[in-house]
């Protein structure tokens, strides 16, 4: 079974947790003091807070899968889409170790397919990675479309 995926970048943690603590109504099944998860079964949704980077807003979305099978599956999907891809095997991130698939939208949002293989004691190991980009794990950042003022302003 899959898990839609939210990661939001916050300016102030506290505030936030409680903000969605009480929306969701249950406390948050990981808290650390950079980053909060809720695991929720109705809606079904992995959902991330976290002040990892630059600018708060959508971080990036994704699909959390339950075997590496689905995770082949998706990926297959994206190059066929034509998109892009980042893998990263075993890599940790969000507390926790992970094998991903990333790529970009149309719109440069930030997508990470992930299975989850175990917890993780830290935030991740692609430290200057994460720095360079804007998203929270790793995510290579999109390119920069170039639009007219009438695409735009029309």
């Amino acid at each position: 079974m899959k898990r839609f995926h939210v990661h939001v970048a916050v300016a102030d943690l506290e505030q936030s947790i409680r903000f969605y603590t009480i929306l969701f109504n249950t406390d948050p099944s990981v808290k650390k003091e950079d980053y909060a998860k809720w695991m929720l079964d109705d809606p079904r949704i992995n959902f991330a807070i976290s002040k990892r980077s630059r600018q708060a807003g959508l971080d990036h979305l994704g699909i959390q899968v339950d075997d590496e099978e689905s995770l082949k599956e998706i990926t297959l999907r994206l190059k066929k889409a034509n998109q892009e891809i980042f893998e990263q095997e075993k890599t940790t991130c969000c507390y926790a170790k992970s094998d991903k698939t990333w790529a970009h939208d149309p719109q440069g949002i930030a997508w990470e397919s992930f299975y989850t293989i175990g917890e993780a004691v830290k935030y991740g190991e692609d430290v200057d990675l994460q720095r360079e980009s804007k998203a929270a794990c790793c995510a290579a950042e999109a390119a920069p479309v170039e639009i007219s003022k009438e695409e735009c302003c029309s």
